[in-house]
């Protein structure tokens, strides 16, 4: 970065080294400070390390949501006029799909369009999927069996438990564990699905929630952080703690015909709000903003 003093640097995930510049830096979430047990030891003490540098040489702050921009400035001290909020967006390859044109991917996974519930996340403490397991289990043998849990996700850390559990799942019939998707496969995932479960504990945005509601597939998620702000109105929110509430908000995702159009409808409206066109305007914007705020403070 030297002989670039003239440049605005942005950091697109916190992470800001010494520049001579104006430096931006986009945060996605506090976890490692509100959460450190859901992370491994050796990242805690990265990043709560290097946060607290990326701060006190960031000119400005992007948060992807105002959860996130709220942590910020009242975790950190950080102030909060100097924090914008520029949400995430989701790509164009989301959207609904016809039952015919998913069918020939799908049935590779051995799924059938509108037979699954799906969960997309990394094998992780912070994603509850323990809990989601638990939930799905109380459900009726029936409606597991006709419409089973697909879980799409990288292993992660300590989660063996899970693992445990997932394996389980997996001898008893009702759950798919893909593991790692690729990423061209996944819009086609959510469109097949018949419901989105999402029971994250802490979420600075919520991306998959997004993803699933721009392709159509009503959304029962998790009733904390960012969560609520990104859904909106349009899904199923529930304490991710209360294993019978979730095993009933996923049983009425199931079978309620009523909820399950407007949630469709409502998440499809929601999602029309976030693209990353959006969000690449609304981040020259910051850009803008702080080369003038440069200017002006010139001499």
């Amino acid at each position: 970065l030297r002989g670039f003093s003239d440049y605005l640097y942005h950091s697109p995930n916190f992470f800001l080294p010494p520049f001579a510049g104006l430096r931006v830096a986009t945060f996605h979430d506090l976890s490692v400070y509100r959460y450190p047990k859901f992370h491994p030891p050796a990242r805690v003490t990265f990043m709560r390390r290097e946060i607290p540098k990326a701060l006190r040489r960031a000119n400005h702050i992007i948060a992807v949501s105002q959860f996130v921009a709220g942590e910020i400035s009242e975790y950190l001290d950080f102030p909060r006029e100097r924090i914008s909020v520029v949400p995430n967006g989701v790509s164009a390859a989301y959207q609904p799909r016809p039952a015919e044109t998913l069918r020939p991917r799908l049935s590779e996974y051995g799924l059938e369009p509108g037979g699954y519930t799906l969960c997309v996340s990394t094998i992780e403490p912070r994603k509850n999927i323990a809990v989601l397991l638990e939930a799905y289990a109380r459900l009726p043998s029936t409606l597991r069996q006709r419409y089973p849990l697909v879980l799409c996700g990288d292993k992660g850390w300590r989660s063996e438990d899970t693992h445990d559990a997932i394996e389980r799942a997996q001898r008893a019939g009702w759950l798919t564990y893909l593991g790692f998707t690729p990423e061209g496969d996944l819009p086609l995932l959510y469109a097949g699905a018949r419901l989105f479960a999402f029971p994250s504990l802490h979420e600075g945005f919520g991306l998959p929630v997004l993803e699933a509601m721009a392709c159509g597939t009503p959304v029962v998620a998790s009733s904390r952080s960012a969560i609520p702000e990104v859904t909106q109105d349009a899904a199923l929110l529930d304490d991710p703690d209360d294993l019978a509430a979730l095993t009933a908000a996923m049983r009425q995702g199931l079978e309620d015909s009523a909820w399950r159009d407007r949630a469709r409808q409502r998440g499809l409206q929601t999602a029309e709000a976030y693209t990353w066109d959006a969000c690449a305007a609304r981040t020259r914007d910051v850009y803008a903003q702080v080369i003038a705020g440069r200017a002006s403070a010139a001499p």
